[in-house]
């Protein structure tokens, strides 16, 4: 993927400030408009097996009282990002965040209170100006973690990944960049928990089994979910997901597969449709024997329960039959539970069954 030049990129932005002083010379109520990013207005694109944010627009009104702190914000961080353009200097969103935090002139307000407010109005200004977070010059901390028989150039160095102890590979938030000169691996293998992770480098799983580990840590960052999707492209490796047994679990995978509705207009950049589902399921409880080891699902896993049920991507006989499984037995089963049987068994018996017996959801 090819990013933007710097001059294009800035160049969108200060046509948004252009319309914006138009607005007001004009004697016109200072306006932006930007695509809604909200699930009313995302759509799953069946063939693709992608999210697509669909053609509905909003605008922000300085004069409306309801927009003009988000306003204000909005352009705050717009002339944040085209001075980081025009310098060439990259900055991570949260020392964006405080670069712009400050009181307001002869108020007691904060332009910022915390970081939970401008996130989501960086991702506005991505679709505003049509350009990735990347190209306004923004990143966010690493996130996710790196194992296998990979060997990766990044920036000159060559990086051998089956040779990072257990510390492993940080992901960046940028890894376009990265070239992959050697690979020995078979799959890669999308583990959801930094705890699954530590077990499965511990017993050598990556190696024993020519596997490259890709651990989330929880929700996919943008940089994990860009990186096995690399990997799936230029190695063409199949990719498997390895969750918790829960509705959030669910969800995870779907998001790798997918996208996710908050970034629906990166799907295509992001989202990695070839995956397929490894674990954990509610027919593992009973064929592992796991049933003194699962947990009681609470009021608000039943509640995302139904709520996937109502994705269309989820409209599948199989994701109707789990999801339904689930709603039944009123259980959730985590990935460390498999320890109940023995440490080794995840590594040793459990993952490399279920592949061997492509015993995958898709």
């Amino acid at each position: 993927m090819k990013f933007e030049s710097d001059a294009k990129v800035a160049e969108k932005i200060k046509k948004i400030g252009d319309r914006v002083v138009a607005d007001i010379f004009g004697g016109n109520a200072p306006e932006v408009t930007l695509p809604v990013r909200a699930a009313s207005n995302v759509h799953y694109n069946k063939e693709e097996g992608l999210l697509y944010l669909g053609n509905s627009i909003s605008s922000r009104n300085f004069l409306n009282f309801a927009h003009t702190r988000k306003f204000m914000q909005t352009m705050l961080i717009a002339a944040k990002c085209r001075e980081l353009l025009e310098k060439g200097k990259t900055a991570s969103i949260r020392e964006l965040y405080y670069e712009l935090k400050h009181n307001i002139q002869g108020t007691k307000e904060n332009t910022f209170e915390g970081q939970d407010e401008s996130d989501p109005l960086i991702e506005d200004l991505e679709t505003m100006t049509d350009s990735l977070r990347e190209e306004l010059h923004l990143k966010a901390d690493s996130s996710g973690i790196l194992f296998g028989k990979l060997v990766i150039e990044d920036m000159g160095d060559r990086i051998d990944c089956s040779k990072l102890g257990k510390s492993g590979l940080a992901i960046p938030s940028i890894v376009d960049d990265y070239k992959f000169l050697e690979c020995d691996a078979d799959y890669v293998l999308v583990v959801e928990t930094k705890a699954m992770v530590d077990r499965l480098v511990e017993e050598k799983y990556h190696l024993n089994n020519n596997a490259i580990l890709v651990g989330l840590g929880g929700q996919a960052a943008r940089g994990a979910r860009r990186l096995v999707k690399l990997l799936n492209e230029r190695l063409k490796l199949p990719v498997y997901v390895f969750t918790d047994g829960d509705p959030w679990g669910y969800y995870i995978y779907s998001v790798v597969k997918t996208g996710s509705m908050n970034l629906a207009y990166e799907s295509k950049r992001l989202a990695t449709p070839q995956c397929r589902f490894l674990g954990m399921t509610m027919a593992d409880i009973d064929k592992y024997g796991l049933q003194k080891v699962t947990e009681k699902l609470k009021d608000v896993d039943k509640k995302r329960v139904n709520q996937l049920l109502k994705y269309e991507w989820f409209n599948k006989p199989q994701w109707i039959k789990e999801l339904k499984s689930m709603l039944s037995k009123g259980a959730r089963i985590e990935q460390q539970a498999l320890a109940s049987k023995s440490l080794e068994f995840v590594a040793k018996e459990y993952l490399p069954g279920k592949i061997a017996r492509k015993e995958f959801i898709d």
